[in-house]
């Protein structure tokens, strides 16, 4: 900020006030300044605003003009404020208050511009660091950057930093304002410098409207004295708080370690990336790469890459650890009884849950097993300094982490089970010494804290499924939800859903036949639906019987957890149990209604919805331990043997992989706990609901009918891989496929028949399962998918007379056959022999008549 005795009104940069636009008034052209040098400069605008001298504030109207300086305080603002200019002294006074000056010379007005490295991909709405130079260094040492109107324009900010121009690298903080990726060329303009003539160091103060805003937000509960107190301590510690994505802790007190045994290294190709994407990927690696995060990798382990699309446009970047997983000594660190845990909490009256900010990537991998976590792009290969996301044994890392940090605090002061701390407290003093032991322990560790996730000071948190308040310890609504709001029946289906959840439990309600009588009558009357004030006073009962103690029971940590899901065209439910004795006691339940674009999912993709969202529902209680996960349907396998994820299965395989968990199959039968609540029927409000279930149960007609006249199942995938390398057209293709992932010349498939260089065109999007090779279609929404097994030549007749012929088939048309038939197959010239077939079909012939 320029002082000038000689410029008669104050005025600042056009650039700069483009910040103030919604202040900003423009005026007509016709108005005008005359410079030193007699020149003549256009005033493009004027606004009223707050300028900040010393420890004040001064409301002033300034001129917006196309200036070098930034801002340059006139004759105007000097004399009416009061200001004496003392030039002596080199400083200016108001109010008492001295003000340093500092004498700009020529080449301190210049500005610098800064020129973007190399060429940059910033995703949509993101923020990122990336690297500049300036265009002319040397004219001085110390600058502020700050980004030209052209920049702002394109919907991408600056943020202002101090940067060393001596440095050969200039870090710029830009911001993607807009919903898609903006690239940045290299040279092109991203920042100017503007010249610092002295640096002062300023006591820091904690400020509610910056980074730690969030701290704040919910105090509303504290008097003026205990909010001063507060801010003083956050203000105290406020350096354990991040002030972006780029800014995490890195532990001192322990290391990651991956224990393979002696298992050999295990080394996975690069999987196909398109351009626009490999180009977000490297963008991505050399994020992490300047961030500390990843460095070069030189060993024998290799694992692919996922980028998984995340719900705001942006990419999460993953490697998909499956492999490793498989072959590593799982870590068996005790975890504390959940039990335990919430009974330390009885007695307290204040209430603090901190969250680490990205607490993996503070814990450090031990040197000798980095190389463990190696991925390619295709561009090099890299290695994780930090624990990445998706290790099995990252949970007891973390828990163990946490433990030694707080070692030595007694339970009324603080708790922690794995990722989530509790600070607790009988007073509101007791409360915030308690906090400052753990601020000083969290601060010692080098650990940060994300402000937008921490609660400060609550009378009441949820924590371990669990509401904690100075009333006590209490079910969480939540777990129980799924049954107290379950709707009144209002027709049979619906009342049969019902009486299924309770038969399952029925052991654990006394007089069970007696009180459910009246609602099994129902389901048997031949007459119209009529609910009766004894089947409501019956229904009352059961869910009361369902919610409450002995069906409900507490969580032990030294009995494992079972999960059963379920999903039906209705909705997904899940029942969370132990085992107590001989018998299965519930802890919770869960059960959500599907929307409408998830009941499009084919029957695989919805069991699978129930999974993810049953085991994100129980996290608490699943994340860290090994659990039992049982299903009717084998989409689980499927799912964690997908070769190639994208998009949403990618997603969710990110989500399972740091879970620990058996698979059962179980069958529809033995399974009426959680496929009660998957079909518990949706409100009335539900205007989307259908009770028509996917086509998708072809493969099950089948084998069913195959398996009972032969003793051989011909469509095993031993039989199907047998008959696919007897197809002259197909063996080319499955032969290579076992041999390799890398798509064969042109040259090795140009002597093939013209079938075997059809498949070959469609070599991405094949893929073997079990040995046998399916085709992989996708909607254009993405929404479903379909695994369509690549038919030989011998079976196509039999899978037409099913499609066609059979009653189920219905002969119908050439359309509707094609539409079954590709549900579940693929092969060359699909089309024709359909067509071929339903024309030469007798029964068809003869409805048509001559």
């Amino acid at each position: 900020m320029l002082v000038d005795t000689g410029a008669n009104v104050t005025l600042l940069r056009t650039d700069l006030a483009q910040k103030l636009k919604e202040k900003l008034i423009y005026t007509g052209p016709n108005i005008s300044l005359k410079t030193a040098t007699g020149e003549k400069t256009e005033i493009r605008g004027k606004l009223d605003a707050s300028i900040e001298c010393g420890s004040r504030k001064f409301h002033h109207r300034i001129y917006v003009a196309d200036v070098t300086d930034p801002c340059i305080l006139g004759l105007d603002f000097l004399k009416k404020f009061n200001f004496t200019v003392d030039l002596e002294k080199n400083e200016i006074r108001t109010g008492g208050e001295e003000i340093p000056l500092f004498s700009a010379s020529v080449q301190h007005s210049k500005l610098c511009s800064v020129l973007v490295r190399k060429r940059t991909i910033i995703p949509a709405r993101s923020e990122c660091l990336i690297q500049g130079i300036p265009e002319a260094p040397g004219q001085f040492r110390y600058a502020v950057t700050d980004f030209p109107s052209q920049v702002s324009q394109k919907g991408v900010l600056v943020a202002a930093t101090l940067v060393d121009l001596e440095m050969e690298v200039i870090p710029v903080r830009v911001l993607n304002l807009n919903n898609k990726p903006k690239i940045l060329d290299k040279g092109d303009v991203i920042a100017t410098c503007e010249p610092v003539v002295d640096i002062v160091a300023r006591p820091q103060e904690f400020s509610g409207a910056q980074h730690l805003q969030s701290t704040l937000e919910n105090l509303q509960i504290l008097n003026e004295e205990q909010r001063i107190a507060v801010r003083k301590l956050l203000n105290e510690f406020q350096d354990l708080f991040s002030i972006c994505d780029a800014d995490v802790g890195r532990c001192n007190m322990t290391q990651h370690r991956i224990n393979t045994g002696d298992h050999p290294p295990i080394k996975q190709y690069p999987r196909r990336l398109p351009l626009a994407r490999k180009e977000e990927a490297e963008h991505l690696v050399q994020e992490m790469v300047d961030n500390g995060i990843i460095e070069e990798s030189s060993g024998p382990w290799a694992s692919p890459i996922v980028l998984v699309k995340k719900k705001d446009g942006s990419t999460r970047f993953c490697v998909d650890y499956r492999k490793l997983n498989e072959i590593t000594k799982k870590d068996s660190y005790p975890l504390p009884r959940i039990d335990d845990t919430l009974d330390a909490l009885n007695g307290s009256q204040w209430f603090t849950t901190l969250d680490l900010k990205s607490g993996y990537w503070q814990v450090e991998v031990r040197p000798e097993d980095r190389e463990k976590t190696a991925f390619t792009t295709g561009q090099g290969l890299w290695q994780f300094k930090v624990m990445p996301f998706g290790l099995c044994n990252a949970p007891a890392t973390f828990e163990r982490l946490m433990e030694t940090v707080l070692r030595g605090l007694s339970s009324e002061a603080c708790l922690v089970y794995l990722d989530g701390i509790i600070i607790v407290g009988r007073t509101f003093e007791e409360h915030l010494n308690n906090l400052r032991k753990v601020f000083q322990r969290l601060q010692k560790a080098n650990l940060k804290l994300s402000p937008k996730k921490c609660r400060f000071f609550q009378k009441e948190v949820t924590y371990l499924g669990h509401v904690i308040s100075a009333e006590g310890v209490k079910t969480d609504p939540g777990k129980i939800k799924a049954v107290v709001d379950w709707p009144r029946p209002d027709k049979i289906h619906d009342l049969r859903s019902f009486l299924g959840l309770c038969t399952y439990y029925r052991r654990f309600v006394k007089s069970f036949s007696t009180i459910a009588r009246p609602l099994h009558k129902l389901t048997e009357a031949k007459s119209n639906f009529n609910w009766t004030d004894e089947c409501e006073k019956s229904f009352n009962s059961l869910k009361q019987a369902l919610t409450s103690s002995p069906i409900l029971t507490y969580p032990r940590t030294d009995k494992d957890f079972i999960l059963d899901t379920d999903a039906s065209n209705e909705g997904i439910g899940a029942v969370l149990s132990q085992n107590t004795g001989n018998e299965e006691r519930v802890i919770a339940y869960f059960s959500k209604s599907l929307g409408k674009p998830e009941r499009n999912y084919c029957v695989t993709r919805k069991e699978l919805l129930a999974i993810v969202k049953s085991i994100e529902h129980f996290h608490h209680y699943l994340y860290g331990r090994k659990f039992l996960l049982r299903t009717d349907h084998a989409s689980l396998r499927w799912l964690l043997n997908f070769k190639e994820p994208e998009g949403q299965i990618a997603r969710w395989i990110q989500r399972l992989q740091e879970y620990d968990f058996e698979i059962q199959h179980r069958k529809g039968t033995s399974h009426g706990n959680a496929d009660a609540l998957s079909r518990r029927p949706c409100k009335k409000s539900c205007k989307q609901c259908t009770n028509a279930e996917k086509k998708f149960g072809m493969e099950r007609d089948i084998s069913v009918k195959v398996v009972t006249t032969t003793t051989v199942d011909p469509w095993s995938s031993c039989e199907i891989q047998k008959a696919q390398l007897e197809d002259p057209a197909i063996k080319p293709i499955l032969e290579k496929k076992l041999n390799s992932a890398e798509r064969p010349s042109w040259q090795e498939i140009a002597p093939e028949s013209p079938a075997t260089k059809r498949y070959w065109a469609l070599w991405d999007s094949l893929h073997l399962k079990d040995g046998v090779l399916y085709r992989k279609w996708e909607s254009d929404d993405g929404n479903s998918c379909r695994w369509q097994l690549i038919l030989p030549k011998s079976r196509i007749p039999e899978v037409l007379r099913e499609t066609h012929d059979s009653a189920s088939g219905g002969h119908f048309g050439v359309m509707k056959t094609l539409s079954k038939t590709r549900e579940r197959f693929y092969w060359d010239r699909l089309r024709a022999d359909v067509e071929n077939w339903c024309r030469e079909c007798h029964a068809c012939g003869a409805q048509k008549g001559p």
